[in-house]
């Protein structure tokens, strides 16, 4: 997809109305051109349009006539997000840069109302570099109102100059563990991520005890959320999950300024008490997010109503009501338009399992069928971790539709992608699974001998006396219901229950 019709997309039908206009008035002749190849955005004619150009004075009109569009669209859109744009931020925005001009204007007492106006809507968002704008203007022109002491505006300056250092240093810190965690999840970069962060703390001065702010919680939460991730080990991040839950309880006068944030540390404590199979508490953070998302005519509503929706089938799921999860799973798929490709992803690979683990092998058959780009995609878009729980996911699936040949061909494939990568990063025991699942799919009688069922077992067992993730437990139950021949879902249940 281009950019152009990238663009276009984001456009709705008022919008590129809109848009038709903005091009009309901007147009100085009628000849332009610009609002045919807008509206054959609508029809995917621009492939046609380039390939019916024949000589290179044409395609290079063509090429100058694309840029000038795109740059009249980019305009349009950032002049259409300013007007439309009615947040907190917006309006401290507005309220500076017209006292600015009243300033200008000697109507000083007017301005300074102004600025009083953007402090008060600053103060309440905890927005400290708009603060710094504010009070940075308030002591410029300090000298138009001399009954306000100016060592107070001094004072409230250097207080919030230390929350905003302290704000940079944290979004710096951040921004180097997100990069770090893209390139282990896309690039299968091996790193001491836990070294990482300790560097990362002490290299930005990043205190964990300074005071902290929905902002600030969300990016340390995320960051442990997706160290806990790498690591399969929820419990170690419990220490900031009992921190956040004290924060949001002593600050539910600022819940509604920051409700995406909000909304994201909620969805983050849901998925820690998930994973560590602590399904009443996860469904109780689940119902406060399900009630945030309709706040502010559900603003954030399709932002996050997949993660939402993703988290709650899971728990179902595992408290044993398949069904449900497995209707809330198909629902959210079928009834949300333009999610987040990642999200619906999750959620496909998710409805799959549940489908294995009720050995509905067609319907596993016909979404995975849908996830059918190429491993190498998946890495650079899902992450290396998420492209290696499908790929199993798939040799699981194939085993048990009876696919032997198809099995095998994507274990040796996997083999040879991941095998090195996961001795690297010291997760033997996937190679080590993969190794029995094998065994079986090569000679499936092999499931009946004392000794395999043993050399089972004992993987099993140590590999319950790791880290404990309900993810992990769902893979070891499918090889381990084969081996007891019980059905999958009641060996799961089992398992993630204990």
């Amino acid at each position: 997809m281009n950019a152009l019709q990238e663009i276009s997309n984001m456009m709705n039908d008022t919008d590129k109305k809109a848009f038709i206009h903005y091009l009309s008035k901007k147009n100085k002749r009628k000849d332009v051109g610009n609002l045919e190849l807008f509206n054959s955005l609508k029809t995917d004619d621009l492939n046609t349009k380039k390939n019916n150009l024949k000589d290179k004075k044409s395609v290079d009109a063509y090429h100058a006539l694309r840029k000038r569009l795109y740059d009249s669209m980019i305009d349009f859109m950032a002049n259409r997000s300013f007007e439309n744009d009615t947040s907190q931020e917006n309006a401290i925005l507005r309220l500076i840069v017209v006292s600015r001009l009243f300033f200008e204007h000697q109507l000083t007492k007017t301005a300074f109302k102004c600025l009083a106006k953007a402090e008060e809507i600053a103060l309440n968002i905890e927005h400290f570099s708009l603060l710094n704008e504010i009070y940075l203007t308030q002591i410029q022109f300090a000298h138009f109102n001399l009954s306000e002491p100016i060592e107070k505006l001094i004072k409230k300056f250097k207080a919030n100059k230390k929350q905003l250092e302290y704000e940079e240093q944290l979004n710096l810190g951040y921004a180097v563990l997100r990069r770090e965690l893209a390139a282990i999840h896309h690039e299968g970069r091996i790193v001491d991520f836990q070294s990482i962060i300790k560097n990362t703390i002490e290299t930005h001065g990043i205190s964990l005890k300074s005071g902290l702010t929905f902002k600030s919680l969300y990016q340390i939460l995320f960051i442990a959320n997706e160290y806990a991730s790498i690591n399969n080990n929820f419990s170690l991040i419990q220490p900031f999950v009992l921190k956040s839950y004290r924060f949001i309880s002593k600050r539910t006068d600022l819940i509604d300024r920051h409700l995406y944030y909000h909304i994201y540390i909620l969805y983050f404590i849901a998925n820690f008490y998930f994973r560590n199979g602590q399904f009443t508490d996860s469904l109780l953070y689940l119902d406060l997010m399900s009630t945030e998302l309709q706040k502010q005519s559900g603003k954030y509503y399709n932002r996050f109503c997949l993660r939402y929706f993703l988290l709650l089938a899971f728990n179902e799921n595992y408290l044993g009501q398949s069904q449900k999860a497995i209707q809330i799973a198909e629902k959210a798929l079928s009834s949300t338009k333009k999610a987040d490709p990642n999200d619906t992803n999750d959620l496909r690979l998710m409805l799959i399992v549940f489908y294995i683990q009720q050995n509905t092998g067609r319907n596993a058959s016909k979404e995975m069928a849908k996830l059918n780009h190429t491993d190498s995609w998946y890495e650079k878009k899902m992450g290396m971790d998420w492209t290696i729980k499908k790929c199993l996911v798939e040799i699981l699936l194939h085993t048990q539709q009876e696919n032997p040949e198809l099995a095998l061909s994507r274990i040796k494939s996997f083999k040879r992608r991941y095998k090195k990568y996961l001795l690297t990063v010291n997760e033997d025991r996937v190679v080590h699974y993969l190794l029995l699942v094998e065994q079986y799919v090569m000679k499936p009688e092999i499931i009946q001998t004392e000794k395999f069922q043993k050399t089972t077992e004992d993987f099993i067992l140590a590999a319950q006396n790791g880290p404990k993730d309900i993810l992990i437990m769902s893979f070891l139950s499918w090889l381990i219901a084969k081996v007891r021949r019980k059905t999958i879902y009641e060996t799961t249940l089992l398992f993630t229950a204990s």
